[in-house]
C-alpha cells in the first residue's frame, strides 16, 4: 500500500524524470513526501511564476517535459504566466496543482479554482484525478499527451484527500518511442517544389529540434544552396556565422529580410506555426490575400492550414523531415539570391551607435566575440532584447531560452534552469531593469540551489517598450512606464552572490570576467543612458518623428 503522493513519485521516476521544480503547499504534502527519497531533485522556489517559467525552460532544453509542482488557487493562477509561454512556445510540461478535498467541492471552498474552466485555453489537456487506483493512468497520459504532435502544458489537478490516501495499484511504463515514417513520396513532393523555384526562402522554427536536426537543415541548404531564416527566439536552429544563414523573421527584424520575404516565391516553412510574428503583423504576408507558395512542415495536422493556405502540408516530426532532406541534392538559378540574403543578414549585423558611455550594442558584439559556442542566453522581454537579436550570433542549438509568446520575467527563472541542467557552461541572462525585477527573487533559489548564472541588467529606468510604443503614438506625455530600481548589484550580493556596476564601456568586459570567476550567482547592471531607446532610434528621434507625423 502506497500514498498517493508515493504513487505520483515512483510514476515520475518510471517517465525518467529527475528534477522538478515547486513552491511547496498543504494541498500536496503527501507529493512533497514522495519526493523525499525519491532522488528526484527538488528546487524549491519562491513564487509559482517563476517555477513554471523554469520547468518551461527546462523543457525546452531537454525535450521532455518540465515538471513543476503548485498549490492550489493563488498557486496554480501565479503558475499561469509559465504555462501560457508553454503553450505559446510548443513546450512540454505537466503541471501538478493541488486541490480541495473532494467532498468540499462546487461550495467556493477555500482557495477552490475549476481548473479545467481556468486553463482550458491555455493546456493541451486539463483533468482532475478522483481516484488513486487511477493515478498511474492519468500521469502516464499526462507525459503522452505534453510530448505528442505539437507539445505543450498538460494540467492535473490533485484532490488533497485523493493524494493522502492509500492504494495498491501497478505502476505503468513510460511512454513508448513513436517512430514516425516519413515517406519518399513527400520528400519528392518539397523536392520537385523547390526544382521550380526561382525565390525560395526556408523558415526554421518550432520545437522539436536537436542538435542532429540543426546539422542536417545546414547539410540540406548546402546541398542546395537555399538561404535559412529562423522565426522569433529560435535563432539557433542553424550556426548564425553560417554563409547561408540569413537572419531572424522577429521583432524588429531586418527589414531587408522582410522585404526577401515578401518577394519569394516559394517559401518553405518547418516546424514553425507561421504566424504574425513572423510577417509583422501579417503586413508582409496576409492570409486573406493570395501570396507564395507555402510548403508548410509541422508535427501537428491541425496547424496545417490554421492561418496561412499550404500549397504542399506534410503533417510530420520536424527532425524527421529534416533529417530526410539533408540526404537530398538541387540546385536552382537563385545563387544570387543566396548570396544577397547572406549580404543583408551581415550589413544588419553592423552595429548602429547609441547614446551614452556604456553601449548595449558594444556590450551583444563583446559576447558575442568572447562567449564560448555553448554558452546558453536567455532573455525574457523589452527592448534590450532587440539587440541580442540583431548582434549576437548563436552557433549551437540549444543555446538559446527565450519566450516566443514575449513574457517579460522569462529569462532569469530560464537562467536558473539552465545553468542547473549545464553547470559546466556559462549561462547568460540578459534583462531589463523592468523585466529583471519581475522575477529577481528567484536569486533566492539560485543561490540556495547552486545555480550560477551572469546576469546582466540593461537600466535604462523605464519599461522601454511601452515607452516606445507611447512616443509613438502619445509623444511627450509619458505616462506610467518610468522606474525606481534599486542597486542591482548590492541587491545581489544580500541574496549571497556577486555584483558589478558598470558605468563606462570600457570597464565591462574586467566586469564580466570577475563574474565568470565568482562561480556564484552575478549580477552586473549596465547603467545606460534615458535616451537610448532601440538599436536604431534614441527616443528624442522617436518623439520627433511622431510629433513631425
Amino acid at each position: 500500500m502506497r500514498h498517493g503522493g508515493q504513487i505520483l513519485v515512483d510514476q515520475l521516476v518510471a517517465q525518467g524524470v529527475t528534477r522538478v521544480f515547486s513552491v511547496p503547499g498543504e494541498s500536496f504534502l503527501a507529493a512533497l513526501d514522495g519526493l523525499h527519497d525519491s532522488g528526484i531533485q527538488n528546487i524549491v522556489c519562491r513564487q509559482e511564476g517563476g517555477a513554471a517559467m523554469m520547468a518551461e525552460a527546462h523543457g525546452k532544453m531537454t525535450g521532455k517535459p518540465g515538471v513543476v509542482f503548485v498549490t492550489r488557487g493563488p498557486g496554480a493562477t501565479n503558475a499561469s504566466a509559465g504555462i501560457h509561454i508553454a503553450k505559446q512556445d510548443s513546450t512540454p510540461m505537466v503541471v501538478f496543482v493541488g486541490q480541495i478535498a473532494r467532498a468540499h467541492r462546487d461550495r467556493e471552498a477555500f482557495q477552490e479554482v475549476d481548473y479545467r474552466a481556468v486553463f482550458g485555453t491555455l493546456a493541451k489537456w486539463v483533468a482532475e484525478v478522483d481516484q488513486i487506483e487511477r493515478l498511474p493512468e492519468y500521469i502516464s497520459r499526462a507525459f503522452h499527451v505534453a510530448n505528442s504532435g505539437r507539445p505543450g502544458p498538460v494540467i492535473l489537478a490533485l484532490p488533497e484527500d485523493m493524494l493522502s490516501s492509500h492504494a495498491d495499484v501497478p505502476d505503468l511504463p513510460a511512454p513508448a518511442p513513436q517512430p514516425v515514417a516519413v515517406s519518399p513520396a513527400q520528400i519528392t513532393a518539397i523536392t520537385n517544389a523547390l526544382q521550380t523555384a526561382q525565390r525560395p526562402l526556408v523558415v526554421a522554427g518550432g520545437s522539436g529540434w536537436t542538435q542532429s536536426a540543426s546539422d542536417a537543415l545546414t547539410k540540406f541548404a548546402e546541398n542546395w544552396n537555399l538561404p535559412i531564416a529562423v522565426t522569433f527566439r529560435r535563432q539557433d536552429r542553424m550556426n548564425n556565422d553560417h554563409p547561408l544563414y540569413a537572419g531572424d523573421l522577429g521583432v524588429g527584424m531586418n527589414p531587408k529580410l522582410g522585404q526577401r520575404l515578401a518577394k519569394a516565391d516559394t517559401i518553405l516553412v518547418i516546424g514553425s506555426r507561421f504566424g504574425d510574428i513572423a510577417t509583422d503583423g501579417y503586413q508582409i504576408l496576409d492570409p486573406t490575400r493570395p501570396g507564395p507558395r507555402i510548403l508548410h512542415i509541422h508535427p501537428d495536422p491541425d496547424e496545417l492550414g490554421r492561418v496561412f493556405h499550404p500549397a504542399l502540408a506534410i503533417a510530420a516530426p520536424t527532425a524527421d523531415v529534416v533529417q530526410a532532406l539533408a540526404q537530398t541534392k538541387g540546385a536552382g538559378t537563385w545563387a544570387d539570391w543566396t548570396a544577397q540574403a547572406r549580404s543583408d543578414y551581415e550589413a544588419w549585423q553592423k552595429p548602429a551607435e547609441t547614446p551614452g558611455a556604456v553601449k548595449l550594442e558594444q556590450v551583444i558584439t563583446w559576447l558575442a566575440a568572447n562567449l564560448a559556442p555553448d554558452s546558453i542566453i536567455t532573455n525574457g522581454a523589452g527592448n534590450y532584447a532587440a539587440f541580442l537579436h540583431r548582434y549576437y550570433r548563436f552557433r549551437q542549438f540549444g543555446t538559446q531560452l527565450a519566450p516566443t509568446s514575449g513574457s517579460m520575467g522569462y529569462g532569469f527563472p530560464a537562467s536558473v534552469a539552465a545553468s542547473l541542467q549545464n553547470p559546466d557552461k556559462t549561462v547568460v541572462c540578459m534583462a531589463g531593469d523592468g523585466c529583471f525585477q519581475m522575477t529577481c527573487n528567484e536569486m533566492s533559489t539560485a543561490v540556495q540551489h547552486g545555480a550560477k548564472p551572469i546576469v546582466i541588467v540593461a537600466n535604462n529606468g523605464r519599461y522601454g517598450t511601452i515607452r516606445m510604443h507611447q512616443e509613438r503614438h502619445y509623444p511627450g506625455r509619458p505616462s506610467g512606464t518610468d522606474l525606481a530600481n534599486p542597486d542591482f548589484a548590492a541587491l545581489a550580493k544580500a541574496y549571497g552572490g556577486h555584483g558589478e556596476t558598470v558605468t563606462d564601456q570600457a570597464d565591462f568586459p574586467a566586469a564580466f570576467a570577475r563574474a565568470q570567476a565568482s562561480g556564484v550567482l552575478s549580477v552586473i547592471e549596465l547603467k545606460l543612458d534615458p535616451d537610448m531607446l532601440t538599436t536604431g532610434q534614441t527616443l528624442t528621434q522617436v518623439r520627433a518623428a511622431a510629433l513631425k507625423a
